[in-house]
């Protein structure tokens, strides 16, 4: 649990935007992971002062409460169902939380936790529950090449449907990066927009920074979220059925087809490691520069 050289960049970004980070609560107590260097360069790009960089990281001390306090966190509570890292609030977020936490803070943060909590749908339910009127919640979370890190990978559909008007918040900004300094970051579009599903296949670790904002309370997943291409365009339409055309595959010579397959596999095998974003439909991710 942490964040990486990337998160920590797009966390002063989400400070930028207006992110209140008054009053925090993390998944996890958060370390600040990477390249000691690295980290002093970013924070110096960003017109941190030398004097001020001992209070947010040393060799000897990575954890993030230093630089959530330079984020304008007055109180920070950690969770953890465990209190190997010295967590403030001792809770397994596979149950309910009580009802003082709910409505209680200005942020709330998951970076690289709600994959490894099994009731992944009760322990972002307590996240959102955890958020006061107005608040935010951020998520950083493994999208691609996780296989086998925690119980989990998502996809942006997920939280597109989760961090909805229906459940009392709206998601104002997704983005996609690699956990490196250099790393591009894509604006990632709503497949509800584009009436296709928004996935990659690629050769990179891939992390998905979400930022939502609790717009209103209400009792969230009084209804549970459905798929958008399913709820939208195949249950809404009495004309889907499979297709009866005969395929390319179907007019060649057996050999000519089979050859064909091969070729297409190895093209799109190059286009998965030649580019970070692979196989993606480029104009569902949007190149953003700060």
């Amino acid at each position: 649990m942490g964040f990486n050289i990337k998160t920590t960049e797009l966390l002063i970004q989400a400070k930028k935007l207006g992110v209140d980070f008054s009053k925090v609560a993390t998944i996890g107590r958060q370390t600040l992971n990477g390249s000691f260097i690295e980290f002093e360069n970013l924070f110096k790009s960003y017109g941190y002062k030398e004097e001020d960089l001992e209070n947010i990281i040393s060799r000897k001390n990575r954890y993030s409460e230093g630089f959530l306090n330079s984020l304008g966190a007055v109180s920070i509570d950690t969770f953890d169902a465990s209190n190997y890292e010295g967590a403030t609030r001792i809770w397994d977020m596979n149950l309910p939380i009580p009802q003082d936490l709910k409505e209680n803070y200005s942020l709330l943060i998951d970076s690289g936790s709600l994959e490894h909590i099994f009731n992944f749908p009760q322990a972002i339910k307590n996240c959102m529950e955890m958020v006061k009127e107005g608040g935010h919640m951020i998520g950083v979370t493994p999208s691609n090449n996780f296989f086998g890190h925690g119980f989990y990978q998502f996809s942006p559909e997920l939280f597109y449907r989760v961090f909805s008007k229906e459940n009392g918040f709206e998601l104002k900004t997704m983005w996609l990066f690699f956990p490196r300094s250099n790393s591009p970051i894509y604006e990632v579009i709503d497949p509800v927009d584009v009436k296709s599903r928004v996935s990659l296949s690629n050769s990179e670790e891939t992390f998905l920074f979400y930022i939502a904002q609790r717009t209103e309370i209400k009792s969230i997943f009084s209804s549970f979220p459905q798929q958008s291409d399913y709820q939208n365009i195949m249950w809404n339409t009495n004309s889907f059925s499979p297709k009866d055309k005969k395929g390319m595959s179907q007019l060649l010579p057996n050999f000519l087809a089979k050859m064909g397959v091969r070729i297409l596999r190895k093209l799109k095998f190059l286009k998965t490691i030649s580019n970070p974003l692979g196989t993606a439909n480029k104009n569902y991710f949007k190149r953003v520069e700060f």
